[in-house]
């Protein structure tokens, strides 16, 4: 199959290409349906290649289009009189493949949404189907919501412009933090291009602008959107700022805004931002450092320890651990603190286990060796509360 992108510089077009290669590159097998032998990539200054790219095309994304025109006169040019041109050069060559336009959720003319921009996008979608009705090619056209993507700040996206504010200490204002907005991550929008040449293209109908599940619709959808306010990305951003201090991490459930928004924000970050020190406790004995806390499952630490050190000697009421010795020799000792029951667990870093410190039996780790260091990545249950530590002290 050869593909031809349309807007290809462009936010959407970038990302889409960047991912068409991976599968013509067999570098991505999550989709073995789809066979990609070239990808044509049109932008500004390609116009003479239009021609030839649509003699070979077998699938064409038109991503092509006009936000920030110098003047309005701009948007119907850009958005409607591209389109024809496109249509116009695929007819000559007797191509009927596939066509998918990139249109916007403005083109419904509804409320604030009914201006030229919007306009030039209905016109453009219906010259859309008419080709369809004349050609019997399949087309698929996509009224976008907002987009979620790196685009250029200060441009035509909120999200990348708060994005990139906080994450370079920049001033921004929001005017209503109670705004809401419908947002799709450009990793599904891809997902649902991929669908598209797959044949499995969700279709729907709008009630308003809203998108009705409808498998006779006229136009296409990609499901997985995000109603969010504008104080809600705002908080997230900050939270995400503040990690490195406070070493907090959200929520991030599989599928959730706040992952996305966080993949988002960390494309901002200058380079100088990159990396980040952490608080290393430092005695005689060796080095305890957090690495993360989470918001509902505890906390992550490095624990160092010197040769022939022992650490632990301690039990805990609820509060449990997990010892993973990550490089060195060492042994690991548990005793229950009502039976006396005793256990020991010798480990290495040449073969990595994870230790229960069981909630009642008090425990500790011996570096066995007499020249390197035992390391051991260490988990809790619940952030350590100085106020409530459950943690006390007992021998083995």
């Amino acid at each position: 199959m050869n593909i031809l992108v349309t807007g290809a510089k462009g936010m959407v077009g970038t990302a889409l290409c960047n991912n068409l290669k991976t599968i013509r590159d067999g570098k991505n097998k999550t989709r073995p349906n789809i066979k990609i032998e070239e990808i044509y990539e049109y932008d500004i200054g390609d116009e003479a290649k239009l021609d030839e790219y649509c003699s070979k095309a077998d699938f064409v994304f038109n991503l092509a289009g006009v936000n920030r025109p110098q003047n309005n006169d701009e948007f119907m040019a850009g958005n409607f009189g591209f389109a024809s041109t496109l249509l116009d050069t695929l007819k000559k060559h007797n191509n009927k493949a596939t066509i998918m336009l990139s249109s916007s959720i403005q083109a419904t003319l509804i409320g604030r949404y009914d201006g030229e921009y919007g306009r030039s996008k209905k016109v453009g979608e219906e010259l859309f189907f008419d080709y369809a009705k004349e050609t019997g090619a399949k087309v698929a056209v996509y009224r976008f919501p907002n987009l979620m993507g790196h685009s250029r700040p200060k441009y035509n996206s909120a999200v990348s412009t708060f994005c990139w504010a906080v994450a370079n200490d920049q001033e921004f204002t929001v005017n209503d933090r109670s705004s809401e907005i419908e947002l799709l991550y450009i990793d599904d929008l891809v997902g649902g291009m991929f669908d598209l040449l797959e044949g499995k293209e969700h279709r729907c109908h709008f009630d308003g602008v809203n998108a009705v599940e409808d498998a006779n619709g006229r136009y296409c959808y990609v499901p997985a959107t995000h109603k969010v306010t504008l104080g809600e990305i705002v908080d997230l951003l900050e939270e995400f700022k503040a990690e490195p201090s406070t070493l907090m991490m959200p929520k991030m459930p599989d599928g959730s805004f706040a992952k996305k928004l966080y993949s988002l924000y960390l494309s901002y970050l200058p380079t100088d931002k990159f990396k980040y020190a952490l608080k290393m406790n430092v005695d005689d004995r060796g080095s305890f450092t957090e690495l993360v806390h989470t918001a509902d499952c505890g906390q992550v630490s490095i624990n160092i320890s010197k040769p022939g050190i022992i650490k632990g000697q301690h039990w805990h009421n609820s509060k449990w651990e997990l010892f993973i010795v990550v490089a060195g020799h060492g042994l690991i000792q548990e005793r229950n603190i009502n039976t006396g029951e005793t256990v020991e667990f010798e480990v290495s870093g040449d073969k990595i286990e994870a230790i229960h410190m069981i909630p009642g039996w008090t425990h500790n780790i011996i570096n066995l060796s007499e020249t390197e260091n035992l390391v051991t990545v260490m988990t809790c249950n619940e952030i350590f509360n100085p106020d409530k530590p459950d943690t006390f002290f007992e021998e083995v």
